[in-house]
């Protein structure tokens, strides 16, 4: 789903969306964190709206607009909000709280821009009523949430479905987790570079999400 007809153009208001998305989405994690009793976040001074305390120069603009410019679903991400488990009265079961704050805060969006723009679904089909800049702001915003968070609940570390693992894991599944999840990233980045292919379900999640959200 392009946003206008110049790819460059297109990137840009992607990559114009998407900090703000991921800057709430980090943010999120902080604040629950903190209300959970974890102020990492907190005296770290994450817990702002500034966007140079979270943007990731790859994760931020580099990735998300090379994606974007190539007309795929667009993903990215922000610089981790540190969240310290011992702050938790229950840590296993904060962590996985405080990793779905973003993911729920990106659906929160994505429900916002569904039903304030000018979209119009005929069967499975999503259909922009207005072609002006509100529109494709709304759009955008949409799109990218909706990608957001369903990417985010993939269960590869570090994304934040990940966190919600140890929560159905033995003692010794957790500590076979702690141990694998530093090379989650590299699993990562090779889905989606490399075995391209293997992530396309997520396409179908995305649309069921742009659906229920317009």
């Amino acid at each position: 789903m392009t946003l206008h007809d110049n790819a460059f153009l297109d990137a840009l208001l992607f990559i114009a969306i998407l900090i703000p998305s991921v800057v709430l989405h980090e943010i999120s994690h902080g604040l629950v964190a903190l209300r959970l009793g974890d102020r990492t976040a907190r005296d770290a001074g994450r817990l702002t709206l500034n966007p140079i305390r979270h943007i990731d120069p790859v994760g931020s603009i580099l990735v998300p607009g090379m994606l974007a410019a190539a007309g795929q679903n667009v993903f990215g991400w922000a610089k981790p909000v540190p969240v310290n488990p011992s702050g938790f009265a229950r840590p296993v079961e904060g962590m996985a709280l405080a990793a779905l704050a973003g993911p729920i805060t990106n659906l929160g969006l994505a429900f916002i821009a569904g039903r304030l723009g000018p979209f119009t679904q005929v069967g499975t089909t999503i259909y922009l009523e207005n072609d002006g800049l509100p529109g494709r702001i709304l759009l955008g915003l949409l799109v990218v949430n909706a990608a957001l968070a369903v990417f985010n609940m993939l269960p590869i570390p570090p994304l934040d479905g990940s966190r919600l693992l140890p929560l159905v894991l033995p003692a010794a599944g957790r500590r076979l987790y702690a141990r694998v999840a530093p090379y989650g990233f590299f699993v990562l980045i090779a889905l989606v570079f490399v075995f391209e292919d293997s992530l396309s379900f997520l396409s179908s999640w995305i649309a069921w999400v742009l659906r229920a959200a317009v």
